[in-house]
């Protein structure tokens, strides 16, 4: 239809009032639109991850702009500047997203312990430059994925005695490890694979006695949704696309049988013209034939009659012969 939603914000970012356009029908490409500055917004945390579903449920059942306009309109349109974030650092806020998360001031927890039972540290917190962590016959989780980091290089810490850690981090961050392991190990899968650019790097250190340490590369929640609706998007692309592969054979074997009924009707309509044809011309035939016979019964009959006075004849003169017989 359009290749922006009309009328949904004003230029300073606010929400328009409402138009005559709002019971105007939306298009797919509008309601993909929508979806996408939902998982802008997901990524930037604006949204969780109840909400976005939310929302993005609420997108996907819209049938007019007017019911997509409320869905983004606490949102910063495509395109217009955003409010300056609340300052968390003494540092202004790069453009990058790894400067967003390079955060300054101090860790949201420092420590974690596991004695004959388990602790995490995941989603939405704030990593020190030095986290110590320690367990006993347990299980520690630490999730860089959706973390936020106060320095630009973090030492994550690891003492695993008959235990284990795992530690969690999204693609683009450095990973060194320099963990000593006594009948035990630190994973050393994810070294050595390069950061991106103003992304953090995080070293881990420590000892693992009877236990591991493990290190794993894994898409936050966010960019895994989204990988999920693309494929979802594709998903139902390709069921469409076959689909009307499967309807166009359909019209193609439709097409096909009313040609052969067709071509058995002419066929038909051939044989039967040419049985009529056939059965005129055999009548005419005879008709014909009847007409010779007539022609020669009426050509023998002028013939036939002399003959007959001649027979008449000899029969009377025989007759004659035998009323008179000779002494």
């Amino acid at each position: 239809m359009t290749d922006e939603l009309p009328e949904l914000r004003s230029a300073d970012g606010t929400s328009s009032p409402s138009s005559p356009s709002d019971g105007l029908r939306a298009s797919d490409a509008d309601r993909e639109r929508v979806a996408e500055q939902l998982r802008d917004a997901l990524a930037e945390g604006r949204l969780d991850m109840q909400e976005f579903e939310e929302r993005l449920d609420a997108t996907y059942a819209a049938r007019t702009y007017g019911e997509l306009a409320p869905i983004t309109r606490d949102l910063p349109a495509p395109g217009v500047v955003a409010p300056d974030p609340v300052p968390l650092s003494k540092e202004p806020a790069a453009g990058t997203s790894w400067s967003r998360r390079i955060v300054g001031g101090e860790g949201s927890s420092t420590w974690g312990v596991a004695v004959m039972s388990g602790f995490e540290r995941k989603g939405r917190w704030v990593v020190p430059r030095r986290f110590d962590c320690f367990t006993f016959w347990g299980g520690g989780t630490i999730d860089l994925r959706d973390a936020d980091f106060v320095d630009r290089e973090v030492v994550i810490n690891c003492v695993a005695i008959m235990g284990g850690v795992e530690v969690i981090v999204p693609p683009g961050v450095e990973v060194v490890v320099r963990g000593i392991g006594i009948m035990g190990g630190f994973d050393h899968s994810e070294e050595g694979v390069p950061g991106e650019p103003g992304a953090p790097r995080v070293v881990i250190t420590g000892l693992a006695f009877w236990g591991g340490v493990g290190v794993q590369r894994k898409l936050p929640k966010a960019e895994r949704q989204r990988l999920k609706e693309a494929r979802r998007q594709e998903k139902l692309e390709r069921r469409a696309a076959r689909k009307e592969v499967r309807e166009s054979r359909k019209e193609v074997r439709e097409s096909r049988k009313e040609l052969h009924a067709a071509h058995r009707d002419h066929v038909h309509d051939f044989h039967e013209v040419h049985r009529q044809a056939m059965e005129h011309h055999s009548e005419a035939h005879r008709e014909a034939m009847e007409a010779v016979r007539e022609a020669m019964e009426l050509h023998r009959e002028p013939q036939r009659e002399p003959q007959r006075e001649a027979m008449e004849t000899d029969r009377g003169a025989t007759g004659g012969s035998g009323d008179n017989p000779q002494p």
